[in-house]
Order: structure tokens, then C-alpha cells, then sequence
């Protein structure tokens, strides 16, 4: 077995998401802080990368719900900083 570049951005993306949530269970990071769902967003495009590379359905679908979502937030996000 060996290991792409797209693996390790897969990976990455991997690590993003699990930071980004656990960061969130220390309350080091807030569900409303901008950081949070672009962390998420970042994460589930480095997925998405990989996933072009080596497709599985059932991921690609979960990570599009999951990069729209941070997506969502990250403008809900930045719209309440502006007020």
C-alpha cells in the first residue's frame, strides 16, 4: 500500500475536522466563532480532494452536506460579527 499526496491531504482533512471538534469539547473554541466552521469546511474539502482521487459515494455525500453546513455557518458566523 502506498500513500498518495492525496492520502495525506485526505488525512489532513481528517485531523481538521477532529481538532476543530475537539477543540470545541474543551471550550477552547465556540460553535459560533467563525474559526469553527471554517476549520470544518476546510477539513471537508481536503476530504473532498481526496475523494476525487479514490470516489466513495457515502463519503462524498457526507462531506458536501458537511462542507455546505460550514459553509452556512461561517456566513451566519461573520453576519453576526458585523452587527
Amino acid at each position: 500500500m502506498s500513500i498518495t499526496l492525496y492520502d495525506v491531504l485526505g488525512i489532513g482533512g481528517v485531523v481538521v475536522i477532529l481538532v476543530a471538534y475537539l477543540l470545541l469539547q474543551l471550550d477552547k473554541l465556540s460553535a459560533q466563532d467563525w474559526r469553527y466552521s471554517a476549520a470544518n469546511g476546510a477539513g471537508a474539502l481536503l476530504i473532498l480532494i481526496s475523494l476525487f482521487f479514490s470516489f466513495n459515494l457515502a463519503s462524498f455525500i457526507i462531506e458536501i452536506a458537511w462542507l455546505l453546513i460550514s459553509i452556512f455557518g461561517l456566513f451566519k458566523a461573520l453576519s453576526s460579527r458585523q452587527r
